[in-house]
């Protein structure tokens, strides 16, 4: 399909299965990677964009809203607390970039 459908299909399966450790990250990744196809490299982007979009999300609500409660000194603390988020998936996307490289492996060219 493509990059972005495999990243977004990714992203909505890491919302279903986040809360597993190691396998949830890694499925999400893997479904990522079959459904943006294109062989390894891009199922790799694939799965990795999915496990960051999840931090970047929610970087971008926590700004959001500390905008509309605090005025600026809320979007201060909202940009903190966002790059806090995407620093901490870090780790959920990389075991997604594997996911996905074995996803679109599979799925080849």
């Amino acid at each position: 399909m493509g990059l972005r459908a495999g990243a977004l299909v990714g992203f909505i399966v890491m919302l279903i299965l986040g809360w597993i450790p190691i396998f949830g990250p890694l499925i999400a990744g893997f479904v990522a990677g079959l459904v943006a196809g294109g062989g390894a490299g891009r199922g790799a982007a694939a799965g990795f964009l999915s496990g960051i979009l999840g931090g970047t999300i929610i970087g971008i609500v926590v700004t959001f809203l500390g905008v509309a409660f605090l005025g600026p000194i809320g979007a201060l603390l909202g940009i903190f607390a966002g790059f806090i988020a995407i620093v901490l998936s870090l780790g959920g996307a990389i075991i997604a970039l594997i996911g996905g490289l074995t996803g679109g492996a599979i799925k080849g060219k």
